[in-house]
């Protein structure tokens, strides 16, 4: 999430000496104190919504008890987005990635207190849920709300939103699926739409094939809000499954 943008960016050229690396990753892991509210949601609620890699790939009727529409959110930071998404669509199942653990406990304790039982979290990579989790054509939403930007040219190749990232995606949604990005930094939504632009078997949604305005949809976070107070930008992309 670009709200962690002020926290110090990692060696990149010490990372890359790392012999055994498996991949140069998107994100900072971040330590940080819990609080009771968000020590409460992974006590009570992990047991009953987290899911775990090594679990292998979820049949998601079954874990949802039904068939419905299904969005997946990689990076829900505190996850309050990812709760006012869910609690408004009742009759639509959702998946949340993060890696920030108290983040992960606060989406939780929303669910407990909303008593929702259409959410469903992941704590840990993305890239390791897409490959081994999520069933190839069973999305109908991929969203990606404000990344980090990874503001520096050097560290660019870190940026989540790479061509090889959109090709895995596409093969999560079903075709008329739709990967949703927002972000408050320009430099990574022209990087966004260029990649996206190049990625086979999509469609940009905006009608002059460039970004999208706000939709209703997506909740205005705190982050954003401050943002535009300060007279900060936001973009939008929507690109579809059309292969």
């Amino acid at each position: 999430m670009s709200d962690n943008q002020d926290l110090p960016e990692p060696n990149a050229e010490a990372v890359a000496d790392q012999p055994y690396r498996r991949a140069i990753r998107s994100f900072v892991m971040r330590a940080g104190r819990m609080t009771d509210a968000q020590k409460r949601g992974i006590d009570l609620g992990w047991p009953r919504f987290g899911l775990n890699v090594e679990n292998g790939m979820l049949n998601l009727d079954a874990l949802f008890g039904r068939q419905a529409p299904r969005t997946l959110e990689i990076g829900f930071g505190m996850g309050q987005s990812l709760l006012e998404m869910a609690q408004a669509a009742p009759d639509e199942d959702f998946i949340g990635v993060e890696v920030h653990r108290p983040g992960v406990g606060s989406l939780l304790n929303g669910v407990l207190t909303a008593g929702l039982d259409n959410l469903r979290v992941f704590d840990c990579d993305a890239i390791e849920v897409l490959d081994n989790c999520i069933p190839d054509g069973s999305l109908d939403r991929l969203l990606l709300f404000f990344p980090d930007p990874w503001h520096k040219k050097k560290h660019n190749k870190r940026r989540i939103v790479q061509l090889a990232f959109a090709e895995q995606l596409r093969e999560k949604l079903k075709v008329g699926g739709v990967f949703h990005m927002a972000t408050d930094w320009e430099p990574y939504a022209e990087h966004m739409l260029e990649i996206m632009g190049a990625a086979p078997g999509y469609r940009n949604q905006a009608a002059d094939g460039g970004y999208v305005p706000r939709p209703e949809e997506r909740p205005s976070t705190k982050f954003e809000r401050r943002g535009e107070r300060l007279g900060h930008g936001v973009w939008d992309l929507k690109f579809e499954r059309i292969e």
